[in-house]
């Protein structure tokens, strides 16, 4: 059984809100095993509702609509689909004390406009919407279904997961489950080489993706449940793992970051960042995961060559000779801070992040030490221009974890 997703709103198609609900529901949907084929964003418009509806029929059984549920006007998804299906409205006492109850609660007389979300449509399934005012419907015709749910995430997801997903179990015996495999230091056309043979397999599937500065392969199977699944997974996984070695970081892992952390909790080992180019980035990215404090030592933004040699120690002629991006100047970086940290490890990043008309943009220097060695690296990240600052300070910090990574698991 297919399905398409129809996000409605004109908001949506300015760019003003960033659609995140398409991404949830195809994640949850493909965790059932129905397949969704197409996205598709319309306006506030009640004939390209219905172009787009008449379309999405021709290809799938089931269409899921979220957003336009709202009391204006402009909010016309559950009218255009009732007319498209040819079933009348009619208001609902009970949803309308719902509605006036929620609005009592927070202290606010309703307005007159929000009775508008106590029409339903004839023979339709009522969703209760418990985090809001707009309940969604269900809505069934020659073998055809539509699910209406609310666009504000906060609302839709609790929508789906008490509602929606208990319905739509009965129409399938097979879920379709991924692990996504996380690679670092290795391009997606390299890795892909690597793997080639796999990325032929028919269940399981194995797809390449590219993401800022790193790759990740996706391993999906299709089976009667998770452990059947997981059982048509592990060999290729397995075998996956094996030909790219240490370049995987972690599976279903979030984040390079994360995996870096993860060995450093397990080791009861601590690391200190000296950052230039990078603002403190590393030091963010590490301190948004939860626990950090046990392996997080302090984190120092030298981004004065002043406070590069009064606070880290670097010398006034490394500075000089080599300047404040050089591999003696990480070097040095790297050692001071490990040393004012008490650390295991130091870490520096020092670079041009751009924008800017110098040649040097995207040059960034890396260092990583234990106090008894010290690895520098050169990082050319090719990109200049008016946008890359954002994505050199990016990849900087994500190669500032993975060396880490590297020297940690070296040992």
């Amino acid at each position: 059984m297919n399905c398409e997703l129809i996000s409605v709103g004109t908001e949506i198609l300015l760019g003003d809100i960033l659609n995140t609900n398409v991404q949830y529901l195809s994640k949850a949907l493909a965790n059932l095993g129905i397949g969704v084929t197409h996205h598709s964003t319309v306006g506030d418009n009640k004939q390209r509702l219905l172009d787009t509806l008449e379309t999405a029929f021709t290809r799938c059984d089931i269409v899921i609509l979220t957003g336009g549920l709202g009391p204006t006007p402009d909010d016309l998804t559950k009218e255009t689909c009732a007319e498209y299906f040819g079933k009348d409205l009619y208001p609902d006492d009970r949803i309308l004390e719902e509605i006036e109850s929620y609005f009592r609660l927070k202290n606010i007389k309703m307005p007159e406009s929000n009775k508008k979300q106590a029409l339903v449509p004839e023979d339709s399934i009522v969703l209760k919407n418990n985090n809001g005012t707009a309940p969604g419907f269900i809505m069934e015709k020659d073998g055809k279904i539509i699910i209406i749910l609310p666009g504000p995430p906060k609302e839709m997801v609790p929508m789906y997961c008490e509602s929606v997903e208990p319905y739509l179990r009965k129409f399938t015996n097979e879920i379709i489950f991924s692990k996504t495999i996380r690679t670092f230091g290795i391009g997606e056309s390299a890795m892909s080489e690597l793997v080639e043979d796999l990325l032929e397999g028919s269940n399981p599937t194995v797809a390449p993706y590219a993401k800022s500065g790193e790759a990740l392969l996706r391993v999906t199977a299709k089976a009667e449940n998770e452990a059947e699944a997981e059982k048509l997974m592990a060999p290729v996984v397995a075998e996956i793992e094996k030909r790219l070695g240490r370049y995987v970081y972690g599976i279903d892992c979030n984040s390079i970051e994360e995996a870096t952390a993860r060995l450093l909790t397990e080791r009861k080992q601590t690391v200190a960042f000296a950052e230039s180019c990078t603002g403190g980035l590393c030091a963010k990215r590490l301190t948004d995961i939860s626990g950090a404090s046990e392996i997080f030592h302090c984190g120092v933004v030298s981004y004065s060559n002043d406070i590069k040699h009064k606070v880290l120690g670097v010398k006034a002629e490394t500075l000089d000779k080599y300047t404040a991006v050089s591999e003696q100047t990480a070097k040095e970086m790297a050692e001071g801070v490990r040393l004012i940290a008490d650390a295991t490890y130091g870490v520096s990043i020092t670079g041009y992040a751009g924008p800017g008309s110098e040649k040097e943009v995207g040059t960034i220097y890396i260092a990583v030490t234990d106090g008894k060695k010290t690895a520098v690296k050169e990082l050319l990240t090719g990109h200049r221009g008016d946008n890359c600052r954002d994505y050199n300070r990016h990849v900087a910090a994500s190669n500032a974890f993975n060396q880490l990574r590297m020297m940690i698991l070296s040992e």
